[in-house]
């Protein structure tokens, strides 16, 4: 079974128009041909047409029949034996509303369908020379990898309730509308004030029947798409328990126009955030200022109002406060809002931005976490034994390419080849920068990756359209017909892994720990090996697929390395230092704050001729100007520049002297004199014939 793009057949495959009649009985005649059609015995035969007549005594109309409440409707609650519901006469009326619904004279409600729990639907409508087209499914279903026996459930309860409700009489004429619509009903039966009836709980019922409900219902979906008949591609969502956007008229018809303006550029999940922020900002107006009914009447103050409140309110899923990074989302959001609607000159808005990222907190900037090579050695071989082809070709490509989590995830069939001289070459999509790259990868990394496109390279699904670049690709890690999710490939393998070799720190979900290496970690470690080893920006930015240079130079200032041994050098135990800051680090005197600040920002350190150790409250540097600024200290590794900066002092001097300057001439002794008593301090030669030529790379100035 491949399925190729929406044929013309498929396309206009819709459901046959259903001429909608009021819900009513059959004639008599016609319900007693089809029981003595059936190959039943005698007195079963009997005992449901006395059930049929009881129930058209009972409801003569059918409409008062559906205007019923829905448990005596469904006759039977959980719990009840099938010989003692509850209201038997709806309970055994059950095959015939069944036959009333395949024969075209009423239009079954979800409601009713989800309270009856089990129905048999297809053996009816096939004793009434109806096919729904299930066997099919159920055949396509298992061509994409799903068990025979999760196939033939899911086939079976989505196409016949959905068939019932929609009067449909083949799998065929099911559209995307039909499954959103069972997917709404699932999702709403939730709110029935009657829930507790069929459910213990709201919970339970969303943990268990609902859940299973989706899956069904993603799984046809599945299905759908791969043999044409749908376009949208599958992506398994649970029905969203959010309640609907609550504003005042005027203020939710700005809110809706600009969420399905950014909806045409935006990720969903962008989108998502966008909508959590309107959302959160519009609740709080609506309990603290209900006079407002027009995002006009919001000014600067009421948002600061905002800002401090999700500051200091607990939420209700953990009990405290937003962190950090979900208050810079919200406020991020509703800034881009103003924003936005002030550009596209939207009615009913303040028409400028009222807050802006000044006002949202301060989130650290943090360097790169590189794996230490310890425990890439104790992580490795347990990568490498991993089961699963697909986490373990995704853990190996992460592990020596650095691509982004969603980049490996959407790789397509052909993304690897080599290069001339036979170094494997992967092939990575733009999804993140829509810039397509290629890079080396490790003949490890290249071998997993080859087993899985092996398995894949004849699968049968349709190829999937790229929501970003608009192109149909074949997907490498795919299976039950949809992508494998970043979790599935990551984040559950890497967590396994960390907890097989002990690298752990407590908590997880179930109390055993978490592991202290994330999959993004591979792509810190190798950006940080590259700069260590001498890699160029450009290289960097390559390979990791950085379009700024501010990006990559994270990695290409300065590793751990070599922080940690110019820390050593300047502040550790018995160093050789000169200076004048190099008495008050040896007598131990260098205050508390400024020994803190210094650990933390020892990169930030770093001068042409040595170091300074000036707080950023002690006002600018001065020490590349005046070497005897209190704040100077120098090592030996700084002795060739010092040496160099000597000779040009020298020079300098002396071109002064020839041309009648006199002070200028002094001022360059004097610097040349103050540099050759930091030699002396560190024992340094004035003159060492061993210097190279990078050292000699001094800027020259009159």
């Amino acid at each position: 079974m491949r399925a190729g793009p929406v044929s013309t057949a498929a396309a206009l495959a819709v459901a046959p128009p259903r001429c909608w009649r009021p819900a009513r009985h059959c004639p008599e005649a016609e319900y007693l041909a089809f029981l003595n059609g059936q190959d039943i015995h005698p007195g079963y035969r009997g005992s449901k047409l006395r059930r049929y007549r009881a129930f058209m005594d009972a409801w003569p109309s059918m409409t008062d029949w559906f205007a019923a409440p829905l448990v005596e409707r469904v006759g039977r609650l959980p719990g009840e034996p099938h010989t003692a519901p509850s209201f038997p006469i709806s309970f055994y009326a059950r095959p015939y509303l069944l036959f009333l619904a395949l024969r075209g004279y009423i239009a079954l409600d979800y409601p009713w369908m989800l309270g009856a729990g089990q129905l048999r639907v297809v053996d009816p409508a096939a004793e009434m020379g109806i096919d729904l087209g299930t066997t099919t499914l159920i055949e396509e279903a298992i061509a994409l990898g799903y068990a025979p026996g999760s196939a033939r459930q899911a086939m079976n309860w989505t196409a016949s309730r959905i068939a019932l409700h929609a009067g449909l009489s083949r799998a065929e004429h099911i559209t995307e509308e039909h499954i959103a619509g069972a997917l709404e009903a699932v999702r709403l039966f939730s709110e029935r004030e009657d829930l507790h009836r069929f459910y213990p709980s709201v919970q339970n019922y969303r943990d268990n029947a609902s859940k299973q409900w989706v899956t069904h219902l993603h799984q046809l979906q599945v299905v759908l798409f791969h043999r044409g008949q749908v376009a949208t591609q599958p992506r398994k969502l649970m029905p969203s328990w959010k309640p609907p956007m609550e504003l005042p008229p005027r203020m939710l018809a700005v809110a809706q126009k600009w969420l399905a303006a950014r909806k045409l550029t935006d990720a969903p999940s962008t989108v998502d955030k966008l909508e959590l922020a309107v959302r959160v900002f519009g609740n709080w107006l609506g309990e603290n200022h209900p006079g407002i009914t027009t995002f006009a009447d919001v000014t600067r103050d009421h948002c600061l109002g905002w800002i401090g409140h999700i500051a200091e309110a607990p939420t209700e899923r953990t009990g405290k406060p937003l962190g950090v990074m979900s208050r810079i989302q919200r406020i991020s959001g509703l800034s881009q809002f103003f924003r936005d609607t002030a550009i596209w000159q939207y009615p009913d808005v303040p028409g400028y931005t009222l807050i802006g990222a000044g006002d949202a907190p301060k989130f650290p900037q943090k360097v790169p976490r590189f794996i230490p090579d310890h425990e890439l050695d104790k992580l490795m071989p347990v990568i490498d034994a991993i089961a699963c082809p697909f986490q373990r070709a995704a853990l190996l490509v992460a592990r020596w390419s650095g691509a982004r989590r969603t980049e490996i995830q959407r790789l397509p069939v052909d993304c690897l080849d080599r290069y001339p001289d036979g170094t494997p070459r992967l092939r990575l999509s733009g999804r993140k920068t829509y810039r397509e790259r290629v890079v080396p990868l490790h003949e490890d990394a290249a071998e997993a990756l080859q087993k899985v496109i092996d398995l894949r390279r004849h699968a049968p699904e349709r190829p999937f359209t790229d929501e970003r670049t608009g192109e149909e690709i074949r997907y490498l890690f795919m299976s039950h017909g949809k992508l494998l999710s970043t979790y599935y490939l990551f984040e559950t393998s890497i967590q396994d892994a960390c907890k097989a070799v002990g690298l752990v720190r407590p908590g997880g979900r179930d109390g055993t720990g978490r592991g202290t290496v994330s999959a993004h970690r591979f792509r810190h470690t190798v950006g940080t090996q590259l700069a260590e080893r001498g890699a160029k920006l450009h290289t960097i930015m390559k390979v990791l697929g950085h379009t700024s240079v501010s990006m990559a130079l994270v990695y290409a200032q300065v590793s751990d390395q070599e922080v940690l041994r110019d820390y050593r050098a300047v502040l550790g135990p018995g160093a050789t230092i000169a200076g004048p800051a190099a008495e008050e680090l040896r007598n131990g005197a260098l205050p508390d704050a400024s020994v803190d600040w210094l650990k933390t920002n020892f990169f930030k350190t770093e001068l042409e001729l040595g170091r300074c150790l000036r707080l950023p409250a002690e006002g600018p540097c001065e020490c590349d100007l005046y070497l005897t600024c209190a704040k100077f200290v120098t090592t030996p590794e700084y002795a060739p520049r010092l040496r160099t900066r000597r000779r040009v002092e020298q020079t300098l001097a002396l071109d002064a002297a020839q041309r009648g300057w006199d002070r200028e001439a002094e001022r360059h002794r004097c610097t040349s004199q103050r540099i050759e008593k930091l030699l002396a301090d560190l024992n340094e030669p004035f003159e060492d014939s061993n210097d190279t030529p990078e050292d000699d790379q001094l800027e020259l100035s009159t």
